[in-house]
């Protein structure tokens, strides 16, 4: 058995904000939730680069597929819940185990949700889990420059700017420059998200 078999599936709660595995029946409120957002979350959203497969997936074969990589300790697709109606998604991609321990973390929320520290809570709650259950060293975040949203949220967190990535990731049809995050477990004793509480009792 693997060390990290514990960390999936896990359900993690802050207040309103849950984060729990992303479910087959997360289908409608998903594909609500992204029509309702397209404009807002297109300028951030990935792309699939000119040449390569750009094959469609329906949201059954994404559950699965996220699923059984989240089995295998490579990807942990979270829902978010606020007030038990489906707000977003967070997932933590790339895990690369080893020596490493490392894994890159993403995600989108429902623009209403947007200003209420829904995200950084929902953050702290996956990094948290990354850093205990799942056993990872350090957790790695992607953010356009241009994206002032995202921006506040690893702000309100406390991570650290570790560098620059020019031409980074395909975003909105073209390959975009990125600032990149990180956090360490050393950094963080008592929790990411005792960390956030802190700062937000001290606004």
């Amino acid at each position: 058995m693997r060390p990290w078999s514990s960390a999936w599936p896990a359900r993690l709660t802050a207040g309103e904000v849950t984060v729990r595995p992303l479910a087959y029946s997360d289908a409608r409120s998903w594909r609500d939730a992204r029509r309702r957002n397209a404009a807002w979350l297109r300028p951030w959203d990935a792309t699939v680069p000119p040449g390569a497969d750009a094959r469609p997936s329906s949201f059954r074969a994404l559950v699965w597929r996220l699923h059984r990589q989240a089995r295998a300790g490579t990807t942990y697709p979270f829902a978010i819940d606020v007030d038990g109606r489906f707000a977003g998604q967070v997932t933590v991609n790339n895990v690369v185990r080893g020596s490493a321990q490392f894994g890159s973390i993403g995600y989108w929320l429902d623009r209403e949700h947007a200003g209420h520290d829904v995200m950084p809570r929902a953050v702290a709650l996956v990094i948290d889990h990354c850093f205990t259950a799942a056993g990872l060293h350090r957790i790695e975040v992607a953010i356009r420059p241009e994206n002032s949203n995202s921006l506040r949220v690893v702000e309100k967190l406390g991570l650290r700017e570790v560098g620059y990535a020019p031409k980074f990731l395909h975003i909105d049809g073209e390959w975009r420059d990125h600032r990149l995050y990180a956090v360490t477990v050393e950094e963080v004793p008592d929790g990411l998200l005792a960390r956030l509480q802190h700062h937000e009792s001290h606004e």
